[in-house]
């Protein structure tokens, strides 16, 4: 890999997807479910992603649910992040469709405020957090670990940066959205739309150093027909319900996308459902970089809709693997 390139656009005929060399010889499940499961292990302080920061706001409320705990958001005044119990202390309404006044949340059924510092009317707020890209909210009760002051943010592209956030829901635990991005090798046979030339350089290494535990790979980015991009990225896990791929060497270096798996509650059938909150936090020192920036209105739901789409794939994935483990498979 060439991080200098002054083309980091070039051109890389694609093979034909069944002319691919096959991968399932190193995509060894035993070493993939040893990353899992050190994944899965890391403490999170209870935390939980569950917004993008751009999404909450200070005229409405907003409601979701994590791990069948009911929520609800909003912004005060100030712009301070609230995030608290999202059925009215008093007979249950849903706050999510109350009135922001002032900072508080009027309950459309009978008029109750809530919000305030004090646990006035019987309702308190969760420790949250906003990291400027993602809303996170801790749930000790959820949780049922060690809490912690602030959550486990990945480190980002210093300066200044392009972002966006999808969502999208499966049904499946966040386990099975963490095993799908510590399965590298799957990448260029299972979206050949949008990557090719992939190779894992290194995989985790049966160490007690974190920086050993990472999937290290050179991949082509497709942007249409034989014309791709080249780069040299990493996969770790900064928590049990984050994978982050960092690109190292190539075009935007230092730029990431953190995978955050949330879990929402079982459906009406009893399968588990689980939210992938994807933030993709781009950077970059050419000069057209900062004209990308000033669109980022325009470029922010293209940058979703890529998403998007490998992540249709990604949860039949999931979802596969999900139904497997319930049958014991």
């Amino acid at each position: 890999m060439n991080s200098s390139s002054r083309w980091p656009v070039q051109w890389r005929p694609k093979q034909p997807w069944a002319q691919q060399v096959p991968t399932y010889r190193d995509a060894s499940p035993a070493l993939i479910e040893a990353a899992v499961k050190r994944a899965t292990a890391r403490p999170s302080g209870n935390w939980f992603v569950f917004a993008a920061s751009r999404d909450i706001r200070a005229d409405r409320p907003t409601g979701t649910t994590v791990a069948g705990t009911e929520l609800v958001a909003w912004r005060q005044t100030d712009g301070e992040l609230r995030v608290g119990p999202g059925a009215c202390p008093h007979l249950g309404a849903p706050l999510a469709l109350g009135k922001i006044e002032h900072g508080q949340v009027v309950c459309r059924w009978h008029g109750m405020s809530v919000g305030d510092d004090h646990g006035r009317n019987g309702w308190l707020a969760y420790p949250s957090h906003d990291d400027g890209v993602l809303c996170w909210v801790r749930l000790d009760r959820v949780g049922r670990e060690e809490p912690t002051a602030l959550p486990p943010v990945p480190q980002r592209p210093p300066g200044k940066q392009l972002d966006a956030v999808a969502v999208m829901t499966g049904r499946c635990e966040p386990v099975d959205i963490v095993a799908n991005r510590l399965d590298p090798w799957h990448g260029a046979w299972f979206h050949p739309y949008s990557f090719s030339d992939l190779r894992v350089l290194q995989t985790p290494a049966e160490t007690d150093d974190p920086a050993d535990d990472r999937f290290l790979v050179d991949v082509t980015f497709r942007l249409g027909g034989p014309i791709g991009v080249p780069v040299r990225a990493e996969f770790t896990c900064p928590g049990p319900r984050t994978v982050v791929m960092r690109i190292l060497e190539g075009e935007g270096e230092g730029s990431v996308v953190e995978t955050h798996a949330t879990p929402l509650g079982a459906d009406r059938d009893g399968v588990p459902r689980t939210a992938v909150i994807e933030a993709t936090i781009a950077a970059s020192d050419r000069p057209g970089f900062q004209v990308a920036r000033r669109a980022a209105p325009l470029l922010r739901p293209a940058m979703k809709w890529a998403a998007a789409r490998l992540w249709k794939d990604d949860l039949a994935y999931a979802e596969r693997r999900y139904q497997l483990r319930s049958q014991g498979r």
